[in-house]
């Protein structure tokens, strides 16, 4: 019989409200023990705690039945008062309740994993919601929990199926004629999920950066003011400023949100000639890191032409001092003029990314599903060749859905499991 689990499920610390959860086939027997009855699936009920003849405390009781719960089992929430102490006395009744253990970190999320109330990429999701700090993020995040993915798969899945069906019962019948519609409705089956899935994991590549974060990087001269204009637009003093040219002489990240998306801005050594070794080594970083950027902040001197530079079609081109300087453009870390329009810039650059974004998320995803693109691509090849080998198209078609299965978490989760629960609180 699966063990009965107990855990805080809010945050520890004093709060006005807290949420301990029981979940498996002892968790009524968890509530008898205090005292507790008669409670109806999916309602709340009020109810006193008694402990060892004592009132331990009132709250808010709800019980949710086998298959209609987040695990998939019979759950008990306690919703008491949040005090230390009444949280600390609950864990500790429960944890003398013969049949109930504490549970370990993401175990709640494991059960529901193991009953299918979730699949891996909602587990994924759901670990992404818990650490979103941006809008954007939980926005992505919750596209997945609610099963986007999943769905996806299972519509991809039903057509592998129905051209394995039209070639295995070609293959069976392999000494009378394979009939004239077969082999049409197979290629165009396969090309528009080949097409599908080479699209997705194409797209993937933007939803990954919501995930993770943008990195915009402040590149120009030396002394132009790079790690000023850092500063005021995250508004504080990260970057050590001063008259000096070459002050900077390593990248310098600080996180920061705009418009709801995660941004990495990058402050880098000024790009130029020098004998300075440490220097010289700064502006190679600089390069470097240039290059990795998702977008590129090019600030010139006033007067000064991008002509001397390699312009990207989406870098922002900005100029400085424009509050003594004033211009088409231009940014002042003094005066905050221009600040704005250059956060806009940037917005509507990342934006412009994140609107074609797909639904895969990580790289595991991603991998699962340019394992199905390429198992695609082989099989239209054997479709069109002189002799159509079924037997090959076959094979493809097993191994995409193989692929389909590993993206969804059937099949070969076990050694991602405790790497993504290691992650959660005991609680969830």
């Amino acid at each position: 019989m699966t063990d009965t689990i107990f855990a805080l499920a809010t945050a520890r610390g004093k709060a006005g409200i807290a949420v301990v959860r029981v979940s498996g086939p002892l968790a009524l027997e968890a509530a008898a023990a205090l005292g507790i009855s008669g409670l109806t699936a999916r309602q709340a009920a009020l109810r006193t705690l008694i402990a060892d003849g004592e009132i331990l405390d009132s709250g808010v009781m709800l019980y949710f039945e086998d298959g209609a719960s987040f695990t998939g089992e019979k759950i008990i929430e306690f919703q008491i008062h949040g005090g230390e102490a009444v949280v600390a006395a609950l864990l500790r009744f429960l944890g003398s309740v013969p049949g109930l253990r504490l549970a370990e970190p993401g175990e709640f999320t494991r059960r529901a994993l193991e009953n299918g109330m979730l699949d891996l990429t909602q587990v994924e999701a759901l670990a992404d919601l818990i650490d979103a700090e941006t809008e954007a993020q939980r926005r992505q995040a919750q596209k997945v929990l609610s099963g986007a993915i999943g769905r996806r798969a299972a519509e991809w899945r039903k057509d592998l199926i129905r051209a394995a069906a039209l070639i295995e019962a070609t293959i069976d019948f392999a000494d009378e004629e394979i009939p004239e519609n077969v082999i049409p409705e197979v290629r165009d089956i396969v090309a528009r999920l080949s097409t599908e899935f080479r699209a997705e994991v194409d797209d993937s590549r933007s939803a990954e950066r919501v995930r993770a974060g943008f990195e915009v990087a402040i590149i120009g001269a030396p002394n132009v003011g790079k790690s000023s204009l850092l500063n005021a637009l995250v508004g504080r003093d990260a970057a050590i400023t001063s008259s000096v040219a070459g002050t900077t002489r390593d990248v310098i990240e600080v996180r920061m949100e705009i418009a709801g998306l995660p941004v990495t801005l990058i402050d880098t050594a000024g790009l130029r000639e020098t004998e300075d070794v440490v220097e010289r080594i700064g502006v190679a970083r600089a390069k470097e890191r240039a290059g990795l950027a998702d977008l590129r902040v090019l600030l010139l001197e006033p007067g000064s032409t991008p002509d001397s530079w390699e312009i990207e079609d989406d870098d922002v081109v900005a100029w400085s001092k424009a509050d003594l300087f004033p211009v088409a453009n231009g940014v002042s870390a003094v005066s905050g003029y221009g600040l704005q329009w250059l956060i806009n810039e940037i917005k509507v650059r990342l934006e412009q990314r994140v609107s074609g974004s797909g639904l895969l998320i990580r790289d595991r995803q991603r991998s699962a599903l340019r394992l199905a693109s390429e198992s695609m691509a082989s099989a239209r090849g054997w479709l069109y060749t002189d002799e159509v080998s079924l037997e090959l198209v076959a094979a493809d078609l097993r191994a995409a859905s193989h692929a389909l299965d590993l993206l969804v978490g059937k099949i070969g989760v076990e050694r991602l499991l405790d790497e993504i629960f290691s992650s959660f609180c005991i609680g969830k």
